[in-house]
């Protein structure tokens, strides 16, 4: 089984549960507004990790505005998502741009969404830090088994951190 850890918007602060989990993980992929780029530092994924720039992040060089991850089963494309619309990002837009994608991660809204019904998939983790985490930090556990067989868990964390 390969486990894909998904986080965005930390904003400078992973909540610790969350950090376990990711550390976890065989790959992490985190969708924008890291802020601080030494807060990724506290991730380490056992194979790779990737993260992508947000409109928050454009003093970190390092991070692409796009990335991909190909996996068993399918292709994982990653962007912050404020390009296909500030408040609510389009998800026709973002499949029409990534077609060849199982599914496409994307973040900015801070609120999360699995939206599994169609291909490919379009989900957002949610905040996985303390702006606006809406009740608790947020973030997505995929898991592929079989080959190609995915599944989507969403794990909140709604006690207090700083």
């Amino acid at each position: 089984m390969i486990k894909v850890g998904i986080l965005s918007d930390t904003h400078g602060t992973i909540h610790p549960r969350i950090i376990e989990l990711m550390n976890d993980c065989d790959y992490v992929i985190h969708a924008g507004d890291v802020m601080e780029e030494d807060s990724l530092e506290q991730i380490n994924p056992r194979q790779r990790m990737l993260a992508v720039r947000g409109n928050n992040d454009g003093h970190i060089v390092s991070l692409s505005d796009i990335e991909s991850l190909e996996l068993p089963g399918g292709k994982i494309v990653v962007e912050h998502g404020h390009m296909h619309g500030h408040y609510e990002p389009s998800h026709d837009s973002l499949r029409a741009t990534h077609p060849e994608a199982k599914a496409i991660v994307y973040g900015h809204t801070h609120v999360q969404v699995i939206d599994d019904k169609q291909s490919p998939w379009v989900i957002n983790p949610g905040s996985a830090g303390p702006v606006r985490n809406y009740g608790g930090a947020r973030c997505l556990l995929l898991t592929i088994e079989n080959q190609d067989e995915w599944n989507i868990k969403s794990h909140v964390y709604d006690d207090i951190f700083s």
